[in-house]
């Protein structure tokens, strides 16, 4: 795999987000389990702070109270959610 990094990110609802990357591969990703499985995330269990992230320096997905997530792992959420579907797809608000 080629280095993979978010060019674009947006909240969707609960602990979902939609992604594109540098490489063109776009989709929705529901990211509940693995917040759910680390305790320094405990603090994103609730979707108003869970909807509180940004970019960093790599850039990939990252929260105030230290918790971030390789993009790598994203791009395999969104590439095998991408399986399932015909077309990625824009965001559905």
């Amino acid at each position: 795999m080629n280095c993979v990094y978010i060019e674009e990110a947006k909240y969707l609802r609960d602990h979902s987000v939609f992604l594109r990357f540098n490489d063109g591969l776009c989709g929705n990703v529901d990211l509940k389990e693995t917040i759910n499985s680390h305790p320094i995330a405990d603090p994103l269990r609730d979707p108003s702070e869970f909807s509180k992230f940004f970019l960093d320096s790599w850039p990939t997905l990252a929260w105030k109270c230290g918790f971030d997530i390789a993009p790598e792992s994203l791009y395999s959420k969104c590439e095998q959610n991408a399986r399932g579907n015909a077309l990625p797809r824009e965001p559905q608000l």
